[in-house]
């Protein structure tokens, strides 16, 4: 005989965010939520997971309530990949058993990044606080000598200015995976943008003689939060210039590519530094990652500036990927929504909207930088270079 489930119980079951499962006196599966069968915890109209099944019949016997959190094999998955959950037995009238069952697994992950993150954070200031500490001692004890005075007091600023960045980019971070970027959201020239960044690191390009060649189709919009843009874009630059010999190029380029939903703008930075392996390149976008540790302490980089360019193009709805060849360079690009999507479109008069269409690429015997002499390029002859036929290192003469 087929045990019934109580008046009400059914409908409470279908609403409850959790996994549920009624078992009666024989373990037979009398009711099962879609999201028990989608966790794989009922199979043939039994219940799949041993230990969720000897926690029912010990409630059966005793009535007492029982919770246990278990890790259970993910199907599909590979080896150590398992799903954590918290599952909870409770009698459910004399004959009937339920059981509930949470998935834990994204909680637990988001526990993880943020321990993960917690113990980078205080690794990452531990070393410039440490150096300001032990500076500080040397200039008691030099005293008496003001040329080693001004020699640790110049390091005591470098170490300073690298903690100043570390806070203030862990700020920048934190601000771009809490705020919601189209609150206060504008159309922001592209252009506007290239130009801020460049503006941000001529003074180390400079100092190395690397060439920023620009090159943008007109009359590009991006709708989005300004200065997330700018801060994005800035990060992309900068590293550029870091990661790039001295007399070498670094190249920046917009243009307006079709897309499925609709057009979207693409902004690309090429330098021709050391290059990514492909083993780093999984992993760049992580918080705190460095593919060269030794260069970003000589650069004062932290870790956290790709980190912040991959959660602004997700909160713009759109995306950053990466090219590299090791020896060769690299190319970063931001593929965002053109200002006009998801929002009122403005309307058009005449003919003045801008050609859309994007030239055809050169062929590969053409030389890759000849265009990139002049310090403005036009249209999208930067793009007509990338990212296939980014050259070897080209040191200037």
């Amino acid at each position: 005989m087929t045990a019934v489930l109580p008046p009400g119980v059914d409908t409470v079951l279908s609403v409850l965010r959790s996994s549920a499962v009624v078992l009666d006196e024989g373990d037979t599966v009398v009711k099962a939520s879609s999201a028990a069968y989608a966790l794989g915890l009922v199979r043939g109209g039994r219940l799949a997971v041993d230990q969720m099944l000897q926690m029912a019949r010990e409630t059966r016997r005793d009535g007492e309530i029982r919770q246990v959190e278990l890790d259970l094999p993910r199907r599909g998955a590979g080896r150590g990949e398992g799903q954590a959950v918290s599952a909870r037995v409770a009698p459910l009238g004399s004959r009937l058993v339920l059981l509930l069952v949470e998935d834990l697994t994204e909680a637990r992950r988001i526990e993880a990044v943020r321990r993960d993150f917690v113990a980078n954070v205080s690794h990452e200031l531990k070393t410039p606080v440490g150096a300001l500490s032990l500076l500080s001692e040397a200039v008691m004890d030099a005293a008496e000598d003001p040329e080693a005075v001004n020699r640790f007091a110049g390091r005591m600023q470098i170490e300073a200015t690298r903690l100043t960045s570390l806070v203030q980019e862990i700020i920048d971070l934190s601000r771009v995976q809490d705020d919601d970027a189209l609150v206060d959201a504008e159309p922001v020239a592209v252009d506007d943008l290239v130009a801020e960044a460049v503006d941000r690191c001529r003074q180390p390009a400079n100092s190395k003689q690397i060439i920023m060649a620009t090159g943008t189709t007109p009359d590009l919009f991006i709708w989005g939060n300004r200065g997330q843009l700018a801060a994005a874009l800035g990060n992309l630059v900068e590293n550029a210039v870091n990661y790039s010999p001295a007399r070498t190029r670094v190249g920046i380029a917009g243009r307006r590519i079709s897309a499925a939903g609709g057009d979207l703008i693409e902004i690309s930075v090429t330098d021709q530094g050391i290059g990514i392996s492909e083993r780093d390149r999984e992993r760049v976008f992580e918080r705190f990652y460095r593919v060269d540790p030794a260069r970003s302490r000589a650069t004062g980089g932290t870790g956290l500036g790709l980190s912040i360019v991959k959660h602004v193009a997700a909160s713009h709805g759109g995306e950053v990927t990466v090219w590299s060849a090791e020896g060769q360079g690299s190319t970063f690009t931001l593929r965002l929504p053109e200002a006009g999507r998801g929002r009122p479109a403005e309307p058009e008069t005449g003919s003045d909207r801008p050609d859309r269409s994007v030239p055809s690429g050169r062929s590969d015997q053409d030389e890759p930088y000849d265009d990139l002499v002049d310090e403005e390029p036009t249209d999208d002859k930067l793009f007509q270079t990338l990212p296939e036929h980014i050259p070897a290192p080209e040191v200037l003469p």
